[in-house]
């Protein structure tokens, strides 16, 4: 007699995806920055200066009041040390003389001597001359040259760690299939076109 029913089994299926751990380096990044500033050139001239004083000169011609009344004080004063000085030498010549000297002759004569030597009557306006001072000329240059400015900016590097993975994924659950492989049941079996009764004499 030929087996009624067959049974199968499936199986379970496990999908197993691992992921390797692993240390990531991100370099660090830089940044150069650079800015020019820029050079200049200047230039300062002075001149010479002359300086012209005619102060003094001026008053020789036409003197102020003030410079006058001052000439005038000096002339008078110098006049006054020259009368000083003819009396004295004329009283010299008193305590010189001698019975029946004439006097007034050589009082004369020197008075005649002392202008001849002294006083020729000529005098060179303006005196003094103009007072010329300068001052000297200058000149200054300075010159800068360009500069140029470099600033780096650097960030350090940094590690990242990503651990390892295990995934499991069931892609197949287990079962049991049961099948029935016989042919058809009759009740009553007798109604089975292929019935053969049985000899229950045998």
């Amino acid at each position: 007699m030929k087996p009624l029913i067959e049974i199968t089994t499936v199986p379970i299926q496990i999908e197993m995806k691992t992921t390797n751990a692993k240390l990531e380096y991100a370099r660090g990044t830089a940044e150069m920055e650079i800015s020019r500033d820029n050079g200049n050139l200047q230039i300062k001239s002075r001149p010479i200066k002359v300086n012209i004083d005619t102060f003094e000169a001026r008053n020789s011609l036409s003197p102020t009041l003030a410079r006058y009344l001052e000439q005038s004080a000096q002339k008078g004063q110098q006049a006054a040390y020259e009368a000083t000085a003819t009396y004295a030498r004329q009283g010299q010549l008193l305590l010189q003389t001698q019975v029946g000297e004439e006097l007034v002759t050589k009082f004369a004569e020197d008075a005649m001597m002392k202008d001849v030597k002294t006083n020729v009557g000529i005098d060179f306006l303006p005196d003094p001359g103009a007072e010329i001072t300068w001052d000297p000329g200058e000149m200054n240059i300075r010159y800068e040259m360009d500069k140029l400015n470099i600033d780096w900016r650097m960030n350090e590097g940094s590690f990242e760690f990503t651990p390892g993975d295990v995934e499991f994924t069931v892609t197949q659950r287990p079962d049991v299939v049961i099948k029935y492989i016989g042919g058809p049941i009759y009740v009553p079996p007798s109604s089975d076109p292929n019935y053969e009764p049985v000899d229950v004499k045998v």
